[in-house]
């Protein structure tokens, strides 16, 4: 999965000798948490809701309130925003954002094409969004975890299985860190096209020698947990 398939690319920025003033307005009118900075178009850093405040004087100064106000008009995005901020390539993979996001502990990224132009930003929700695609849970697909040798062929094996059993593949996710020693996991999310799922079942029963299945079923869709 490629990040410029899910990132949004309506983009929200301000140019780097923009007042801190109108970067806090913009935030709140539009009710975001970060804004991209731009210099010459091309990006140049990124400044946030936390930057703003850290840059705002404190209430319990003794300048007054016009005196407050004209410094923030005059202090400008360049001077309180965090220069050269993380992005990645638009060609770059979901993947390899959501590890880069998770390493560094961040909600999200920059993203630039191959002349560094920023094209679009990339959040937690976008990456999110891309995993449950790619795994077929919202299909209504049947999910079995096993745990199989570690032995080239084996999952092709399982897949040919399931496919003689009129079953269509929509995802295949593999783990080696679950498993035993010579062994890995492979989560399959698999649609039967006959609603025979009690004959595919009996038929991976049959294997146990060579398949363990851990856990199978389809994911209660009809009642997740809302928001209080």
């Amino acid at each position: 999965m490629l990040i410029k398939d899910w990132m949004a690319t309506t983009i929200l920025t301000v140019d780097a000798n923009t007042s801190v003033m109108r970067a806090t307005r913009t935030m709140k009118e539009n009710n975001i948490r970060r804004l991209p900075v731009l210099s010459h178009g091309k990006l140049a850093g990124i400044i946030t809701d936390r930057d703003l405040k850290d840059a705002s004087p404190s209430s319990k100064t003794e300048i007054d309130l016009h005196e407050m106000y004209y410094l923030l008009s005059e202090m400008k995005v360049k001077d309180v925003m965090t220069a050269d901020p993380v992005n990645l390539r638009d060609d770059d993979t979901l993947e390899k954002a959501a590890m880069v996001m998770l390493n560094l502990k961040i909600s999200g990224l920059m993203i630039v094409d191959k002349d560094e132009n920023l094209v679009g930003l990339l959040s937690e929700s976008d990456v999110l969004r891309g995993f449950i695609h790619a795994t077929g849970i919202q299909d209504g697909a049947y999910q079995y975890v096993i745990d199989m040798s570690d032995a080239g062929g084996a999952v092709s094996r399982l897949i040919d299985l399931l496919r003689q059993e009129d079953a269509r593949v929509l995802s295949i996710l593999t783990s080696f860190e679950d498993a035993a020693a010579g062994r890995k996991r492979v989560s399959v999310r698999v649609v039967p096209s006959n609603n025979n799922i009690e004959q595919i079942n009996s038929t991976l029963a049959e294997m146990s020698s060579e398949y363990d299945i851990i856990s199978q079923g389809l994911d209660d869709l009809s009642s997740l947990p809302k928001k209080k």
